[in-house]
């Protein structure tokens, strides 16, 4: 493997890069045949206004020519331009040519192979069958033939999902992000992308966002006049992003509210019951003493009976002496009485404790 060391800020031993392709292609005997139909690869898509789907494609081999009719994906056109690395329009690309080309019926996806077709009927039977075998695909998805997916359905279906419309200026940012957003999912909680796309946020967007719940997400690009009118007309929220970090971050922290939080109980202290008495225009009082830990007033408590949970509830009252107290300590005597519960007897034990309630994150 040969190293070059290169810089192109500076420019340094670009000269010689070149030539170690060149002498490891003649080596290799990498070569392609010119004369053939064209195939190769879409490395970029995008929709420019004006100009409409515009496709990046690197020829493997043949050569491609303005007026063929090229398939990619489930893309097809007859090519009206094709514009080479300068910006200057070109009558065809040979082998190893990055062109943009001009003239598909939509945005084809990055790294979707092209072939260049004898005509347009089969552009369409082509397109049209691999269109027919992605929804097939989707529809299959849903239906489960086995009891291992049946599991995996059920399980899936108690998940929480948080809905989102994506819109970039390029396939490729757009696939970028949709990776990461799928990254993020957990058997909990997961990113439900609705549609993604690329060029301007449109008002069929903010319709769809609306019917679903979804929030639309824009990478680099904008809603139109009415897009966002509509948007403010139907409550439906636009985010702007131009740094594909900040929008996983933003959708993160979003997907970690819609987690349960994690409840956890602090044990406080236990309180034995040495006598119970009844006052008037307050009902059964406890006389106790704490025998671990504290009590605290307004704390979570429950009453115990021979190892057996009888009630939980809160405390109502909490007295040292006469005088109502906050908290009693260890070793010390009060009375208590239970918030709605009047069922107390002597040996009961009062166990204290609060519940934390922690935020989860992913």
């Amino acid at each position: 493997t040969q190293d070059i060391p290169v810089s192109a800020l500076k420019g340094t031993n670009l000269d010689k890069l070149l030539e170690a392709i060149a002498l490891q292609a003649e080596i290799l005997e990498l070569k392609a045949n010119p004369d053939s139909s064209a195939e190769g690869f879409v490395i970029e898509a995008k929709l420019e206004r004006g100009r409409g789907p515009v496709g990046t494609v690197l020829v493997q081999r043949g050569t491609l020519r303005v007026g063929d009719i090229i398939v990619a994906g489930m893309a097809w056109g007859r090519v009206r331009a094709l514009i080479d690395d300068r910006g200057e329009p070109v009558p065809e690309a040979g082998p190893s040519v990055p062109v943009e080309i001009l003239g598909c019926d939509s945005a084809p996806e990055a790294g979707d192979p092209f072939a260049v077709v004898e005509n347009e009927s089969r552009a369409r039977e082509i397109t049209d069958y691999r269109v027919r075998k992605r929804r097939q695909t989707l529809g299959s998805a849903g239906s489960a033939r086995t009891l291992e997916q049946m599991m995996t359905q059920r399980k899936e279906a108690g998940r929480k999902e948080f809905p989102l419309v994506i819109k970039g200026d390029v396939q490729g940012s757009v696939e970028a992000i949709m990776g990461a957003l799928r990254k993020l999912g957990t058997d909990e909680v997961e990113a439900r992308i609705i549609h993604s796309g690329v060029g301007g946020i449109t008002e069929s967007d903010i319709a769809l966002a609306n019917t679903s719940g979804a929030v639309v997400i824009g990478f680099s690009v904008r809603a139109n006049v009415q897009a966002k009118a509509l948007a403010d007309q139907s409550g439906v929220e636009i985010r702007y992003y131009n740094i594909i970090y900040d929008l996983v971050d933003d959708v993160k922290a979003a997907m970690s509210g819609l987690l349960p939080p994690t409840v956890r109980e602090n044990f406080l202290g236990n309180a034995q019951i040495l006598e119970v008495f009844n006052i008037s225009k307050i009902g059964k009082v406890a006389g106790c003493r704490v025998t671990e830990g504290k009590v605290e007033r307004g704390a979570k408590v429950r009453l115990i009976r021979d190892n057996v949970v009888i009630h939980e509830g809160t405390l109502s009252t909490l007295k040292r002496f006469k005088d109502e107290v906050k908290e009693v300590p260890a070793g010390q005597e009060c009375g208590m009485a239970f918030a709605n519960y009047q069922d107390m007897r002597a040996n009961d034990v009062i166990e204290c404790f609060n519940v934390e309630t922690i935020a989860r994150s992913l």
